[in-house]
């Protein structure tokens, strides 16, 4: 089965080289991963997203997309970033309509209604970001990264803001969509609860990965 994402020998340095995030990782990312990325606060597991969404560049080494086309779509890779990142004069309807129309897809209003029902925020769907909870915003995140149908979906703390039972449903909802949708999924976390619904827990601790035994 062809990876969707290849890293050789990658590394990557910050602040003239006293800062390793990435140190000579080599591993690929299946069609069909569901891994969770841990690790301190600070430790690279954003930088490790970026770079296989190709929102980032090795200092060394090379990340390649065998099984994806390039350039990279959000057809082909999806993020939803940690960060907070809804346009605040559009709705939160409209906000995940927008990844249709940057993937130069249709804006499709049933499409966008069942990904926020999906992460039960649909009933929010006409108000403002500024208007609904930061766990509900980081729920619209994660309904508008999967409205595409990506191949892969990186997701940088999903459950950041969200109680332990909205948590538990938002990473079913997650693994239920990539199971149906037949896509790879990539989780940073610092949740032990989410990590162990994955098959697969990598854990990055100066800027080496390490399989953790299940």
């Amino acid at each position: 089965m062809t990876s969707l994402v290849h890293f050789a020998s990658v590394s990557r340095v910050f602040n003239a080289g006293t800062t390793t995030a990435a140190l000579d990782l080599s591993f690929d990312i299946s069609p069909l991963a569901r891994i969770a990325l841990i690790g301190r606060s600070g430790s690279g597991k954003t930088t490790i997203l970026n770079l296989v969404a190709g929102l980032d560049h090795p200092t060394k080494g090379e990340v390649t997309w065998p099984g994806l086309t390039v350039p990279l779509r959000p057809t082909q890779i999806a993020v939803a970033f940690q960060g907070l990142s809804l346009i605040p004069w559009l709705t939160i309807e409209e906000n995940v309509a927008l990844a249709l129309q940057v993937s130069d897809q249709i804006a499709n209003q049933k499409l966008v209604a069942d990904a926020l029902s999906r992460f039960d925020v649909d009933k929010v769907g006409r108000k403002l970001p500024e208007e609904v909870s930061g766990g509900q915003a980081q729920r619209v995140a994660l309904a508008r990264a999967i409205v595409t149908r990506p191949k892969l979906l990186l997701a940088d703390e999903p459950s950041g803001q969200l109680d332990r039972p909205t948590a538990d449903r938002t990473i079913e909802a997650l693994l239920s969509w990539a199971d149906e949708a037949g896509a790879g999924l990539l989780v940073a976390t610092h949740d032990p609860e989410i990590a162990g619904a994955l098959q697969t827990i990598w854990s990055l601790d100066h800027g080496r990965l390490v399989e953790i035994p299940r």
